[in-house]
């Protein structure tokens, strides 16, 4: 049975299917049973989805219903609003023409015409209408892309000079010329000169301390340039620099800058006070008339003279040298008779040559070969020693005692071209090859001669060396020389900072030696560079650049982004430049943050000096420190005009964003008017704060509330307009605090005296009029201002009706007069709210709305 009940379904459904083929154009679907199951739950999900996003629409319509609002409306007003076209251009009215409106209202002669005449004025107004609108876009659009185009460009500006600065720390991370390392480190940079100590201890180790401070011989006179109060310490240093400085300011006589550095270095060390005396021995020159240091220092007379003072110090050295030898071992030298230099040279030969040498010639005086005695003699810088020598062993000299005559007697110590050449030719022929070597020695300095033979059988020390060939250095054309004959100055001192170098002299040697070699050969610039780097004698290094740059014979670098070290296009082969103001700024970084004014009196020397931005260095470097400290103090003596500085350094400040800072520093110099404007910038984000202990808010208030009180009693003001934003911010303040400490009525009181508000709907006209008055720092609170208001409004109405009920003393009508006067004022509110020319937010006006309502 169950079989033929399924072969008739089998032949129902067969039958069903041949007919729908038949009628149907539909394609033949064929389909297994997941296939249809797959299908009906897709159907079923579409059928839920519908449903339930239908009663999804129900539920809003139902809530936004239930809160009184017209769902149908709302839906027509949105469909209506397009964001296209809000600020396109409009498109031109069609069928409007001015001209056919006049002609038509000229034709208007019946009623036909005087319907032409109406249909073209409404053309008319529509096209004047379109007009406008289109202006007013235009004019919209074309400000904002000015708006764009401005922000882009001081976007890019403020982008330039923060890569301009990322530079020059950058750069000066380099401690010398060819630094590999590099820091890159922005927020806190490290020191170049050692460790930086603890904050509030100085950074500064005992020689920088000698030089930077040296005590006060009556322990009165104070430091007037005091650019941070260190907490009221009093300070009885007297900085060196410090006392240059003033001199300088107060338009004094300008003090020796050399005598001072010398005397406060004068330490223990003997190669720091031998150092000092050779730069006061090269520094103590006449200089010439010139429009700058190079042409200064390529001067042929200057470059002489700085020869000159070389062998100088170097032939004074070797005779203290030789005094200290010969008393050292005084039974040794058997030093006597008549005081001198040729006693000296002929006791310290009974040391230096206790033996007779083989190969000397021409014999001997009082037991000592002749040629050894006229060297030492000239060594030791006495030519007329020398002289003495000669004229004793004359006979056995020959023709040299007239050539040394004519040499002793020359004024630049150099022979006649002829006497000159004769002497050359003499010592090639029968000297050059001569064993005795005092005696080439000699030929070969006072004749010039043979520059390439060092002598080093007597110039074992790098002292005699140089002093051997800067006596052979000549300053002539020397057209007639050969090249062997042949020494400038600009020659030697390529052989010595480039082909013999650093790693000739400094190998297992003292600093002192290799500076000394580039010193005394006038290359100050490198000399300065290579002591640099030896952290120990940096601070001498910048002390030597200090005195080279107060005599205008340092030769500094034309860009700020140089490196310490360079050589500059058009200079002259063999000539460097310093990097000054890196020179400083490296220095002064290790204890700018903790020696503040000592490091502002090594920037003082950067007074004239300007960046790649054309802005001075002293400034900005006196405003980097102010606006890294965040603590300014006194500028003072630095310069006629100190307000004109400190407004610079205030400026700088503001520009960045420190606008507390900035208003200190303004306050310092006198100027009421940015001091306000800022204080008001300040203000205005923090009035509606509450106000607790070592809070943004505390220290503002603070600080405004002293400026305040001070202005007040000096009678200071400022314009008008930020005055009374100012006191009228500080009023604000004290209504606030008054709020938030629930001193509901001592806040109605104030705010109530303020007439910021209206409160009766008397006068809400006049306060709209005069809010249009109010600057923006006070506009940006209105929001806060009325919420505040209308809950002090709402708290004494709750108060109100919470009381106890009407009583003799406070009769029914009252309390109705009272609640009448509270409502009123609620209204005057929500009415100024909406009629004053500023957007507040919507939050704002429903909480207003909200409580005016409960009200009532």
């Amino acid at each position: 049975m169950d079989t033929d009940g399924f072969g008739e379904l089998l032949q129902q459904a067969e039958q069903l299917a041949a007919e729908t083929e038949g009628i149907s154009e539909l394609p033949h679907v064929e389909r297994n049973l997941p296939e249809l199951q797959q299908a009906g739950e897709r159907l079923r999900s579409r059928a839920l989805t519908r449903t339930s996003q239908e009663t999804a629409n129900v539920k809003a319509s139902v809530l936004l219903g239930s809160k009184g609002l017209d769902i149908p409306h709302i839906s027509q007003r949105l469909e209506s609003l397009s964001a296209v076209t809000t600020f396109e251009p409009l498109e031109p009215v069609k069928d409007t023409d001015i001209q056919v409106a006049v002609f038509a209202s000229l034709r208007c002669h019946g009623g036909r015409n005087l319907i032409d005449s109406r249909d073209a004025a409404v053309h008319d107004k529509g096209f004047l209408k379109n007009e406008k609108d289109n202006a007013l876009l235009s004019a919209i659009e074309e400000s904002r892309r000015r708006t764009f185009a401005m922000a882009e460009e001081y976007h890019r500006e403020s982008m330039l000079v923060e890569w301009e600065q990322v530079k020059q720390r950058i750069l000066h991370s380099l401690l010398a010329s060819g630094e590999d390392a590099l820091d890159f480190t922005q927020e806190n940079e490290p020191s170049y000169a050692g460790e930086v100590g603890p904050p509030g201890r100085s950074s500064l180790d005992s020689v920088e301390m000698a030089y930077a401070r040296q005590v006060s011989g009556n322990g009165k006179t104070q430091l007037n340039i005091v650019f941070y109060r260190e907490g009221g310490r009093a300070n009885e240093d007297l900085s060196v620099i410090y006392i240059y400085n003033e001199k300088i300011v107060n338009g004094h006589l300008q003090p020796n800058l050399v005598d001072l550095c010398a005397a406060t270095a004068g330490l223990d060390d003997k190669n720091i006070s031998e150092m000092w005396a050779m730069v006061k021995q090269m520094t103590d020159v006449t200089l010439v008339p010139a429009s700058d240091a190079l042409k200064v220092r390529t001067n042929m007379e200057v470059r002489m003279e700085f020869v000159r003072h070389a062998l100088h110090y170097l032939e004074q050295s070797y005779k203290n040298y030789t005094f200290a030898t010969v008393f050292g071992n005084l039974h040794q030298a058997q030093l006597g008779g008549v005081p001198g230099t040729y006693q000296l040279v002929r006791s310290f030969l009974n040391i230096k040559l206790p033996a007779a040498v083989p190969g000397l010639q021409d014999g001997e005086v009082e037991g000592h070969p002749v040629w050894a005695l006229i060297y030492y003699c000239m060594r030791c810088g006495d030519l007329t020693a020398a002289m003495h020598v000669v004229k004793r062993a004359q006979h056995q000299l020959g023709e040299f005692k007239t050539w040394f005559q004519e040499y002793m007697h020359s004024k630049d110590r150099r022979l006649s071209p002829a006497t000159e050449n004769k002497l050359r030719l003499h010592y090639r022929r029968a000297l050059r090859n001569n064993t005795d070597p005092y005696k080439r020695a000699v030929y070969c300095i006072i004749g010039r001669c043979d520059v390439t033979d060092n002598q080093s059988e007597i110039a074992d020390k790098t002292e005699d060396y140089l002093w051997l060939k800067l006596n052979q250095v000549c300053f002539d054309d020397g057209g007639a020389s050969s090249p062997q004959d042949r020494l400038t100055l600009s020659q030697f001192q390529k052989q010595l900072l480039e082909d013999y170098g650093e790693s000739h002299f400094a190998v297992n040697q003292p600093p002192f030696l290799y500076f000394q070699v580039l010193f005394l050969t006038a290359q100050f610039e490198a000399a300065i560079a290579f002591l640099f780097r030896t952290e120990r004698l940096r601070c001498h290094a910048v002390h030597v650049a200090l005195v080279l740059f107060e005599l205008k014979l340092l030769l500094k670098s034309s860009g700020q982004s140089a490196q310490l070290l360079s050589h500059e296009a058009g200079d002259p082969p063999g000539v460097r430049r310093l990097n000054f103001a890196r020179l400083l700024m490296l220095y002064t970084r290790k204890f700018e943050s903790t020696d503040p004014r000592e490091a502002l009196q090594y920037f003082y020397f950067l007074r004239n000096e300007k960046d790649s931005q054309g802005e001075n260095m002293f400034l900005r470097c006196v405003s980097e420190i102010v606006i890294e400290s965040r603590e300014p103090g006194v500028i003072d003596k630095f310069t006629s005009d100190t307000k004109s500085v400190i407004n610079k350094v205030a400026s700088a400040a503001e520009n960045k964003g420190l606008f507390e800072e900035a208003a200190k520093l303004y306050d310092l110099a006198k100027n009421p008017d940015k001091v306000l404007e800022l204080m008001n910038k300040l203000l205005s984000p923090v009035v509606p704060q509450v106000s607790t202990p070592q809070s943004n808010k505390e220290r503002l208030k603070n600080m405004a509330h002293s400026i305040a009180e001070r202005y007040k009693a000096q009678g200071i003001s400022a314009k008008k307009s930020i005055d009374s934003t100012f006191y009228l911010l500080l009023d604000l303040i004290t209504f606030f605090d008054e709020y938030h400490a629930g001193h509901v009525d001592r806040a109605f009181d104030i705010i109530e005296r303020l007439k910021l508000v209206p409160l009766s709907q008397d006068c809400v006209k006049e306060r709209v009029a005069a809010f249009r008055n109010f600057s923006d720092e006070i506009k940006h609170n209105l929001s806060e201002v009325l919420l505040a208001t209308m809950n002090i409004l709402f708290t004494k109405y709750k108060r109100m009706k919470g009381a106890s009920p009407t009583t003799p003393a406070r009769p029914q009508r009252v309390m109705e007069d009272r609640d009448s006067q509270l409502q009123s004022q609620a209204r005057a509110l929500i009415m100024f709210a909406g009629m004053i020319p500023y957007r507040t937010s919507g939050d704002t006006n429903a909480r207003l709305v909200q409580m005016e309502i409960l009200m009532n």
